[in-house]
């Protein structure tokens, strides 16, 4: 029994300390963040200055997709905004509202409708020459989707953090869990794929995913437990289909980024 206690990971325990006071964060602001979406969204002057409308996208192509984000790290790259934070990933992060990103900050949107871990590893170098303060990370929910073994995901997930370590060895890079899905109250196209994946599997792909960030050394926001249900699946509030975020879904999100960049980072600096 002692033993066991005196070989608990520091690292775990400042996690499930860090994540506590998330959560409880979260719940406290999350209606004032609601009131004031819902009263009068009020736009992010810096996102505007590096992401430009999405338009019509949802017609293009991957190698088009990677054609556009290429210019517009470009346009970042120029102009050199400050306090420049990267979302890299999939859909999630693609479609999160330019008015619901927190303020303060200059947006660069890298996310790609349908994106998998090893497609974000393979366009990495696209930003490379941004310099940005902060790197967020979500993607591995197309992977799962797509039949991915657990093995393959972790270890392009592995190969992201590396990178990006290397590549911007100033920045605060912050890996996200993978968020679960609607089980049967989904109403995706691709319903029958998300029934055939237990969130549980996921959960444990998180727990595999914090662990290698903490090897890397990289940051893990664990948005897993402030979307779930009392079943464990994605509420339905927070979610348009079961698997895309809903407005509410990501006033969650924003508020938990909030919470973190300016408690975890700032305490760091």
């Amino acid at each position: 029994m002692s033993t066991s206690a005196k070989t608990f990971p520091i690292w775990a325990f400042f996690s499930l300390i860090t994540n506590g006071l998330l959560m409880l964060g979260v719940i406290l602001l999350i209606w004032q963040q609601q009131r004031l979406s819902a009263v009068s969204p009020t736009p992010v002057s810096e996102t505007k200055a590096v992401k430009p409308e999405l338009g019509e996208r949802h017609t293009l192509n991957y190698q088009q997709w990677v054609d556009i984000l290429k210019k517009e790290a470009q346009v970042a790259v120029d102009k050199h905004p400050e306090h420049l934070t990267i979302l890299a990933g999939d859909s999630l992060s693609l479609w999160f509202p330019p008015e619901l990103l927190p303020e303060g900050r200059n947006w660069l949107n890298q996310g790609i409708s349908g994106e998998t871990s090893y497609g974000l590893l393979k366009r990495l170098e696209l930003f490379d020459r941004t310099q940005p303060e902060v790197i967020l990370v979500m993607v591995g929910i197309n992977d799962v989707i797509q039949g991915v073994s657990d093995e393959i995901i972790l270890d392009n997930q592995r190969q992201i953090m590396s990178y990006l370590r290397k590549a911007h060895p100033k920045a605060q890079i912050i890996i996200q869990s993978i968020l679960p899905h609607g089980g049967e109250e989904a109403t995706w196209e691709g319903r029958e794929k998300l029934l055939a994946i237990p969130n549980s599997r996921i959960r444990q792909l998180n727990q595999q995913l914090q662990a290698i960030a903490t090897k890397e050394g990289v940051k893990y926001l664990d948005l897993y437990p402030l979307f779930i249900n009392q079943q464990g699946n994605l509420h339905r509030k927070l979610t348009t289909d079961g698997l895309h975020l809903s407005p509410q879904g990501y006033i969650v999100w924003r508020t938990a980024l909030q919470i973190y960049t300016s408690t975890k980072l700032k305490s760091e600096v």
